[in-house]
């Protein structure tokens, strides 16, 4: 290699691969459904359709032993967290994923109504 030629190669780091590059330039998720507590679970393993990026088998990899939320994906997988959220909604409109959502804490019961139903359950 000549010193004119680009170094697309670390040799303490390994390949170089701009963020934008894994994303095709995309820095938003296609989908609001990747929340940091969003349980992403895997539908189809990585061996079962041939064009997905490196990262994207990463993820299906990591996901296909148990379901894991986005914050453990991004951590596990070592990439940030948008870069994750758009490879992970290029993963659901292919359906190899699905997603569950946390429930929101205004549809979460009452912690004063759960109170009284534990009192009234030793009440018995």
């Amino acid at each position: 290699m000549t010193d004119s030629t680009p170094h697309w190669y670390d040799d303490e780091a390994g390949p170089m691969v701009r963020l934008y590059a894994m994303t095709a330039g995309r820095a938003r998720p296609s989908s609001a459904a990747f929340e940091l507590m969003a349980v992403v679970h895997v539908e189809s393993g990585p061996d079962e359709v041939p064009v997905l990026s490196p990262e994207q088998r990463a993820i299906l990899v990591l996901c296909g032993d148990r379901p894991r939320p986005v914050a453990e994906i991004a951590s596990d997988s070592g990439l940030p967290l948008g870069v994750v959220r758009v490879l992970l909604s290029d993963l659901l409109l292919e359906g190899l994923i699905r997603v569950d959502r946390p429930v929101p804490p205004a549809q979460l019961p009452d912690a004063h109504i759960l109170r009284e139903v534990i009192d009234g359950l030793r009440a018995l």
